[in-house]
């Protein structure tokens, strides 16, 4: 029982989040002239080390900055215990073409945690999703909840948690891939489709919405059972496993 109560402290109020992100246009020659001249200047090292014009980096890697980049979904999943101290998990998908009508629905969820008591959760979330997060939420004129009230503070002021700071152990420089470190800890699950640089092409070639918020579902479900097997929690069964609308 002891061991029960130490990870389910470990998991109150935590809500585990995974952001899926694009290329802010379908190409570069639909950015803003002043973005455009922009994003010329910063793909120069990546040029450097590969023959790809800038065109060809802002399709391959704009997504990941949230100054030339946008969300167009966000995975979101909480944990609850049946009275058998099973786990169980809700899974939402935040989903638009508008990015202002997803970051609104994600506050609509995170302002229902009492202030001060939610955590976030996700892979990579210090130096990816959460950064993301407050930068779009600035870009699109909306206030910052006080959970991404994190400029300026100290490392141990934010509760937030990363599934790869704790693999990283203190070493930096040591990247695993959410799929990677599920394989690694024996987390059974369906493996993620592709990784995150193919987003843009699927959404805007393809204009596959299925597949990208079957790729949302499918990292927030691998999150949470990275996560669980991290803090030495019972994993969610499938049957545990719901969707909330």
């Amino acid at each position: 029982m002891p061991q029960a109560v130490s990870w389910k402290r470990r998991l109150k109020n935590v809500l585990f989040i995974d952001l899926k992100t694009v290329a802010g246009e379908p190409s570069l020659l639909a950015v803003d002239p002043r973005l455009q001249r922009q994003w010329e200047e910063k793909s120069r090292h990546f040029r450097a080390e590969d023959e790809l014009s800038a065109a060809g980096w802002y399709d391959r890697r704009a997504a990941f900055y949230a100054e030339f980049g946008k969300i167009i979904c966000i995975g979101v999943g909480g944990l609850f215990f049946n009275d058998a101290d099973q786990p169980n998990l809700k899974v939402k998908l935040l989903s638009n073409d508008d990015e202002r009508t997803i970051l609104n629905e994600f506050l609509t969820i995170v302002n229902r945690y009492p202030p001060g008591e939610l955590v976030l959760c996700a892979h990579n979330g210090k130096e990816f999703d959460f950064p993301y997060l407050c930068r779009r939420l600035m870009v699109n004129g909306l206030p910052l909840p006080p959970a991404l009230q994190i400029a300026g503070k100290k490392p141990w002021e934010i509760p937030h948690r990363d599934t790869l700071e704790q693999w990283q152990f203190g070493d930096k420089r040591h990247f695993v891939p959410l799929d990677l470190l599920a394989a690694v800890l024996d987390v059974p699950g369906r493996p993620l489709e592709w990784m995150g640089d193919r987003t843009s092409e699927v959404y805007y070639r393809e204009h596959d919405w299925p597949r990208i918020e079957q790729y949302a579902r499918d990292s927030v479900v691998m999150l949470v059972q990275v996560y669980l097997r991290m803090v030495g929690a019972p994993l969610v069964a499938d049957e545990h496993i719901v969707n909330s609308d």
